[in-house]
């Protein structure tokens, strides 16, 4: 049965598994390829995306179970208007490989809509479960803690 899923906002009709792996939605059927795949098993956050603002792994979420709007790392600021997230990552130049960003960047973006002045810990926590294989955890927290003062949280 054809499923009715909102992404970035816009509307999409997929005749899709219900069983598919929203990662897999993303990617291969909407082409949407800020979103990596990483270890398959929601424990390295590079699927990392936002339903109903909420981050999720989106390789542990399957198409039926779709709750609400999904926002990728394409949705989540425009060239000209980039999520105070985007502009503290490039201000604190984090990205090495960057291949785990758009999933660390998702993650911190849900972490300051939930809570807009975390605490060392708090961020800690939050980003616990987002990997990154060339260690930019000092960078991550710095450009975390510059985007909840750049939007006057």
């Amino acid at each position: 049965m054809p499923s009715t899923i909102v992404i970035n906002g816009e509307t999409h009709q997929l005749d899709l598994p219900d069983d598919m792996p929203l990662l897999w939605v993303l990617r291969d059927a909407l082409g949407k390829t800020g979103t990596k795949y990483g270890c398959g098993i929601g424990s390295c956050g590079a699927c990392t995306v936002h339903i109903e603002g909420q981050a999720v792994r989106a390789c542990q979420v399957a198409l039926a179970d779709v709750w609400g709007p999904v926002t990728t790392i394409e949705g989540l600021g425009t060239p000209t208007a980039p999520h105070p997230v985007q502009t503290a990552w490039i201000k604190h130049q984090v990205a090495q490989c960057g291949y785990c960003q758009p999933g660390q960047i998702m993650q911190a973006a849900a972490l300051l809509a939930e809570t807009p002045r975390p605490s060392r810990e708090q961020i800690n926590s939050a980003m616990q479960g987002n990997l990154c294989r060339c260690a930019t955890y000092p960078k991550i927290r710095a450009a975390i803690l510059d985007a909840a003062n750049s939007t006057g949280g």
